[in-house]
């Protein structure tokens, strides 16, 4: 839970940063060579002294995250190492990048602990389409990185610690040459797609496309591809 409010700050802080743009992307990254093997047992156990609703808000304040971290305006580039278990799995799917190791372990377990991927399912069907996630889900099983890239849960499959941040650093070489406010309306556009009606949806990408030309990262970027230059 202390991890989970700590990630809340930093989206909390990165919302706020959007305006400003001082930040372009976020890496999400574990310790250890490990991404996140999920929820911690021991905070299940103290919210089980404290009664159902303790359950509830324990695992609806993992989900929030989930919501905020999908909704940052910054790129969230996930670099998959090691477990990527249950909430793991769950972070892996609300990002823009992930970056795989051929070594990590993938999986949703919940069902053999005899409790649900509740607030992680919803993103995962989102990220491999409902096929996939009742398969995987309802069979609890494990698969490395090369199945995962082929799932479309990741972007790329690396085969050792090297290649794994060269695919790193090139990626945040390509999120450089992207406008900041661009990407924040674009990650936005994109992901409304999934909920609003084509005809409005594309009625206010319009009028975001044109107050887009008129403002700093429009003129420059224009101008800079008129002009032949950086």
């Amino acid at each position: 839970l202390n991890m989970v409010n700590e990630l809340m700050d930093v989206f909390d802080w990165l919302e706020h940063d959007a305006a400003g743009a001082e930040v372009r992307a976020l890496v999400l990254r574990g310790a250890g060579g490990h991404f996140c093997a999920g929820g911690d047992i021991k905070d299940m156990a103290g919210a089980r002294a404290r009664g159902g609703d303790a359950y509830r808000e324990l695992n609806r304040a993992f989900g929030a995250l989930l919501e905020e971290a999908q909704a940052a305006p910054q790129v969230l580039v996930a670099v998959l190492e090691g477990a990527v278990l249950g909430g793991g799995f769950g972070l892996a799917c609300v990002s823009d990048v992930a970056i795989a190791a051929s070594s990590a372990k993938f999986g949703l377990p919940e069902t053999t602990l005899g409790i649900l991927p509740a607030q992680i399912a919803p993103f995962v069907v989102r990220r491999i389409g409902l096929t996939q996630a009742r398969r995987l889900a309802l069979t609890a099983a494990r698969f490395a990185g090369s199945e995962a890239l082929r799932l479309g849960l990741v972007h790329y499959c690396e085969h050792d610690d090297a290649a794994l941040q060269q695919r790193l650093d090139e990626t945040l070489e390509q999120i450089r040459q992207c406008a900041p406010q661009a990407n924040a309306q674009t990650k936005a556009l994109l992901l409304a797609s999934e909920r609003e009606a084509l005809g409005p949806l594309l009625d206010r990408a319009a009028e975001q496309f044109a107050a887009a030309v008129t403002v700093a990262e429009g003129v420059e970027g224009t101008m800079a591809f008129v002009q032949k230059r950086k």
